[in-house]
C-alpha cells in the first residue's frame, strides 16, 4: 500500500519545567518516534532556559526535534496535542508552568494562518530556547518570512540559557 502523502520536514519545539523536565523531554522524543508515517530525523541537545512571562516558576528544559512526516500540518498538530494530553499537559494558565509543551515550529516551506494553527510559529525569532536548538540541528533551514536559521540573531540580552547535554 502506498503512502499518498509526500514526506515533509517539520520541526517541533519541546519544553517542560515540571516533574523531571529532562525526563519529560526524553519521553516526548520517544512519543514523536511513535507517530504514524513519521521518522525522528534529528534531535537537539537539551537547553535550560529561564521562563517567559510574568508567572514565577522553575526554569525550563527545551529541545527541538526534526521530523520527516507524511502527516499534514493539521494532523501533525492534533497528534502533538494528543501527546501533550497523554503526558498530563493541562492548559490552565498562559505562560504558566507545564509538564510538556510541543509546538509545531516549521512545517516544510508552508505558511499557515488558520484557527489554532500558525506556522511558522510566531515567536521563533525572539526565543533563544527555540533558536539555539534549531541552529544546532538545522542551521541551513529556511524559515518562511525569516530566512536562514543560522542568520537569525540570538538575543544576547537573554543570558539565562545554557546547553545541558
Amino acid at each position: 500500500m502506498s503512502d499518498d502523502n509526500p514526506r515533509r520536514q517539520a520541526f517541533v519545539g519541546i519544553g517542560s519545567n515540571l516533574d523531571n523536565p529532562a525526563g519529560q523531554v526524553a519521553r516526548a522524543m520517544l512519543a514523536l518516534q511513535e507517530l504514524p508515517r513519521t521518522d525522528l530525523a534529528a534531535r537537539s541537545s537539551l537547553y535550560r532556559s529561564a521562563p517567559l512571562g510574568p508567572v514565577k516558576q522553575p526554569d525550563f528544559v527545551n529541545a527541538v526535534a526534526q521530523l520527516d512526516t507524511g502527516l499534514d500540518a493539521a494532523e501533525l498538530l492534533r497528534r502533538l496535542q494528543a501527546i501533550e494530553r497523554r503526558h498530563g499537559r493541562e492548559r490552565a494558565e498562559r505562560w504558566g508552568p507545564r509538564v510538556i509543551d510541543l509546538d509545531l515550529l516549521v512545517y516544510a516551506d508552508e505558511v499557515i494562518d488558520a484557527a489554532g494553527l500558525t506556522v511558522p510559529h510566531p515567536g521563533i525569532a525572539e526565543r533563544n530556547f527555540v533558536l539555539l536548538p534549531l541552529q544546532e540541528i538545522a542551521p541551513d533551514l529556511i524559515i518562511p518570512g525569516l530566512g536562514k536559521v543560522a542568520d537569525i540573531g540570538v538575543n544576547s540580552e537573554e543570558p539565562r540559557i545554557s546547553r545541558i547535554d
